[in-house]
């Protein structure tokens, strides 16, 4: 029966998406009174089993959410945000994004910035920064099988091969390497589980609440989630961190080779820093079939930084980082920094009471869709067919290239 109502919606909503299109005049359903804002508690389903639980392991359980929201009343707006007499920020083809001051940490445009979505690899940041303030980054570490066996993306680390952890670090971080996350978080506790419980534990001090890691590298998991208001916050943070800040911004390096296989050169794949977008701090690309494209890049001219997450996108027909880059142009052109929110990096800031929703009506396939008051994507479709099509894509993605 389930099954046979989450079809239905589909149609529905296929039907409304192909109504919406150019050219006719078809007004976009409104949420019922009262209703929460798509994926307001969780990612919705996922297309393959990539989050299923291990044997004897149980279904995590929903992650409350705050209310008030964190970071302030307009963070839990569904749609586009920004400030009172602030001009509108430029439409993007994404389910949720943030714009934000990296210094003050004021928001400065938001779309549904507590949307809990899988991160992919944007997932690194957390583990970057706990390896830019917990490990000695001259110390040797060596390759093992398991991390040459890491699904995904991988930077080429082999077993027995002998790395400087500084070496490891940038390749995770540039080349989003997911034998180098593991390596790492083994180093960084002795497992693989107990860098994703620190990794949580960080989170909730930071006052990330929409945040629970399940993989270090930012694979899909059990309960694996997070929101673009979390990451552009724990970013923020990261950014403090000398050494995080040298990784995201170097765009190659001389890596070992291990065994017969010679030392090769590692590039960066954030094409806003390879192709010279001006005064690019770095930052960190993302994608699985559960999660989409992700993308969080940072950069200042004239005295002002700036961040920008964007979450559950795609590559067509504007590259994620041309949005990026539409976004942080909007944001240096401002004339002033007005926040309509601020981001967190501490407990104390708006993590009010707690409280539990139930998940279904808000990211499955039975999530109504919110009016984004006349906002498109930047190609000029509405984006309520943004919405469909990503789910229903989504749905019959083969798993590949993951990151």
């Amino acid at each position: 029966m389930r099954s046979r109502r989450r079809l239905a919606t589909v149609t529905v909503l296929l039907a409304l998406t192909l109504c919406a299109l150019p050219g006719a005049a078809v007004a976009q359903p409104a949420l019922p009174a009262g209703a929460a804002c798509p994926f307001g508690t969780a990612p919705g389903p996922p297309v393959d089993e990539s989050e299923v639980p291990q044997p004897g392991q149980p279904e995590p359980a929903p992650l409350p959410v705050p209310d008030p929201p964190v970071g302030g009343a307009a963070m839990g707006d569904c749609g586009d945000v920004v400030p009172a007499g602030a001009p509108a920020a430029p439409a993007v083809g994404v389910v949720s994004y943030v714009l934000a001051d990296l210094d003050s940490g004021q928001v400065l445009a938001a779309r549904n910035a507590h949307a809990r979505l899988r991160p992919a690899s944007l997932m690194k940041t957390m583990t970057g920064l706990l390896v830019a303030r917990r490990l000695p980054l001259d110390e040797t570490v060596v390759g093992t099988q398991e991390d040459a066996d890491q699904e995904g993306t991988r930077v080429g680390m082999g077993p027995g091969g002998q790395y400087t952890i500084r070496q490891v670090f940038d390749s995770m971080m540039m080349a989003s390497g997911n034998d180098a996350a593991h390596a790492l978080a083994v180093r960084l506790t002795g497992s693989v589980p107990a860098t994703v419980d620190l990794m949580n534990s960080t989170a909730r001090e930071l006052g990330a609440l929409d945040t629970r890691a399940a993989t270090p590298s930012g694979l899909d998991g059990p309960g694996m989630q997070t929101s673009a208001y979390d990451l552009a916050s724990i970013f923020r943070v990261a950014m403090r961190e000398a050494p995080f800040a040298q990784a995201v911004a170097t765009t190659r390096i001389p890596f070992p080779g291990w065994g017969t296989n010679p030392p090769f050169e590692v590039v960066n794949d954030n094409k806003l820093l390879t192709t010279g977008y001006e005064g690019y701090l770095g930052g960190k690309t993302g994608f699985t079939d559960d999660a989409r494209h992700t993308f969080i890049g940072a950069a200042e001219r004239n005295g002002r930084r700036l961040v920008v997450v964007l979450m559950r996108g795609e590559q067509r027909p504007t590259p994620m980082y041309e949005q990026a880059a539409a976004l942080l142009d909007h944001g240096f052109a401002l004339p002033e920094l007005r926040g309509v929110g601020t981001l967190t990096d501490g407990p104390a800031e708006g993590s009010g009471p707690q409280v539990s929703v139930v998940p279904e009506p808000t990211g499955g396939d039975d999530a109504p869709v919110p009016p984004e008051s006349g906002a498109t994507s930047s190609w000029g479709t509405p984006l309520l067919l943004l919405a469909v099509v990503a789910g229903v894509g989504g749905l019959v993605a083969l798993r590949s290239g993951r990151r």
